[in-house]
Parts: structure tokens; sequence; C-alpha cells
């Protein structure tokens, strides 16, 4: 049988490395999409570089696209590749939009032109649901973003179902609740918290400051969701997946276990600061991931626990040479 390739958009990222590595490990010629930059940043992936082939392209770019489809061949693409950072998407609305909504759609079309026969995934998010409508959220549920990026990713959700029926393309969306790892950027709150906590154990910092404490989310294992990713473009028919925990943590549990494991008291070292505060806060998304598990199988299989303490050693080991 010959060997199926992928192309991974946002390959340098924290969904993109794990998913590199999960292809790899099923045998994968695995293409990563990179965009030009003067500074190249690669540091989660400086591991697979010698096992994949990087391709610039960019998701503002139609003819990249279509160029970058056109080089690889790719049995399967992951789009990944978005202004993934919801803050960012209140200063960046428009960006945001270009490259988490539109980028889609010229992904789609680069397929469409070049290959119909080519299986797409579209990372959705539970960030759509925003203000929910219903609890836990399922694949019917209504979406309500509350956020530039949740109606981006709503628009890159719909756009793949319209190629699907308008095409007849393999067009999938998995619509990922949150998922942490030790490759999560600073900037997400789960990474900042184990962050945080390295640096107060190691006598880098002597406080963490927080924004909403009683925000709820269903915070999943990474590894975890890229094996669903997969999964979903192994079936025989196309559709769409909630990925999620079915558990819901608070911010406020998030700190009291990080700080734990650590040996440390959270309430002496956290303060809330009103500049952390969303201007429209979106305060319990969880997920019911029964039709995955029904269809394809899919578990999680490393708990919030596991996966946060996980996170904490790794950020210790990272900042022990700066102490």
């Amino acid at each position: 049988m010959a060997t199926k390739s992928a192309l991974i958009t946002g390959i340098t990222g924290q969904d993109g490395s794990y998913l590199a590595e999960f292809l790899l490990e099923k045998g994968y010629k695995v293409y990563g999409m990179v965009r030009r930059s003067s500074v190249e940043r690669f540091e989660r992936i400086n591991h697979l570089v010698s096992s994949v082939e990087l391709i610039q392209g960019d998701l503002l770019d139609q003819y990249s696209l279509t160029s970058v489809i056109q080089k690889a061949k790719p049995n399967e693409v992951y789009n990944l590749a978005a202004q993934s950072f919801v803050p960012t998407s209140w200063a960046q609305p428009v960006l945001t939009s270009e490259f988490t909504a539109i980028g889609v759609t010229r992904m789609l079309e680069a397929i469409r032109f070049v290959d119909k026969s080519i299986k797409f995934y579209q990372a959705s998010s539970s960030e759509m649901y925003g203000k929910v409508r219903e609890t836990p959220q399922n694949e019917e549920t209504p979406f309500y973003p509350r956020s530039p990026y949740g109606v981006a990713k709503s628009y890159g959700h719909y756009i793949t179902v319209n190629y699907r029926e308008s095409y007849d393309l393999f067009a999938v969306s998995g619509i990922l609740f949150n998922h942490e790892s030790p490759r999560r950027g600073l900037e997400f709150v789960t990474r900042k918290v184990t962050d945080g906590v390295a640096r107060i154990k190691l006598g880098l910092a002597t406080e963490l400051r927080m924004g909403n404490l009683d925000a709820k989310r269903d915070w999943g294992f990474a590894g975890d969701y890229v094996r669903a990713m997969w999964m979903m473009l192994q079936q025989s028919t196309p559709d769409d997946y909630i990925i999620a925990t079915g558990k819901t943590y608070t911010v406020r549990y998030l700190l009291e276990t990080a700080f734990k494991h650590a040996g440390l008291d959270w309430q002496k070292f956290v303060k809330v600061d009103q500049e952390f505060m969303r201007p429209a806060e979106v305060d319990l998304l969880v997920g019911d991931a029964s039709k995955a598990k029904r269809i394809m199988g899919w578990e999680p299989q490393v708990t919030f626990e596991q996966m946060i303490t996980m996170m904490v050693d790794s950020d210790l080991a990272r900042l022990k040479g700066a102490a």
C-alpha cells in the first residue's frame, strides 16, 4: 500500500506538533505549511524538522495555497492555522477574520481546484458557542459567538459544511473544546498558570495576576484531541464531531491544582486584575462528545489533573536553568 501523505497548516503550533508526531508514527509522509518570516519559530517541532517537509504558504494568499497543494499532493489536509488567541481577536479583528474565516475558504478552493479527492479537516472551536443556548453543547447546539475569533471560526465551520454539501468534498469540522499541553502558548490561561507556578516556586516571581476565576472550561489534553482529528478523516462518510471531556473546571480549580502540585497555597500568590477580564465573557463551555464515542470510539485518556501536573513539571524543568 502506498504511503499516505498529509499537509498540516499551523504545524508549528501546539496541535500541529502533536498531530505531526501522531501521523509520523502512523507511517505518513508529513508536509507542514509555514509562513515566510524573518524570525522562524519552530521550537515545538525542532525534534521533527528532519522527519517532515516544510513548505512555505500563506492563508492570506490564494495562489500560494494552490501551489502548496500541487506540490505536496496530500491525501489529507489538516487546517489548524489561525489567529487563535481570543483576546488578540479584539485587537486585530480584521486580520483574525482574514486568517481564521476567509483562510478556510481559500484552502477549500485550492483543494477544489487541484484535487477534489483530498480529505479536509477544519479546526472548529467551542468558542463558536459563546453565550451558550444549552448545556452541555452538542453538534446541534446553535452558535452564539462572543468574540471576533468565535465569529470567524463560525464562518470557517459553515463554509466547510457548505463545500461538503455543494461540491461533494470529504470535508469535516472538529469542534474542539479547550485542549492544553506543555506546548501551549504562554498567553493561554492554563499555561500562564503553570508557568506562573513554576516561577513562584523557583523564586523568579512573587505573584500571579488573573482575570475571572469563576469562568468554567472543559479542558482536555491536546495529544488526545489530535487523535480524534485523524479518526474523523478515516470514517466512511464526512461529518462534524464535538471533541471534549464532558467535564468542567473553574479557573480557581486550575489554580488550586497547579499550585498544590508545587506544594504552594494559591491564595497567597494570586491577585485578581481587571485588566484580564474579557469585554464579553464566556462563562461556561462543556461539550457532549457522545457522538464521537459512539461512531468513532474516541475517548480522552489523560485526566485534567494529570495534564496540569505534566505542564507544571515541564515549566519547572524549563525554568530551572534561569533560577
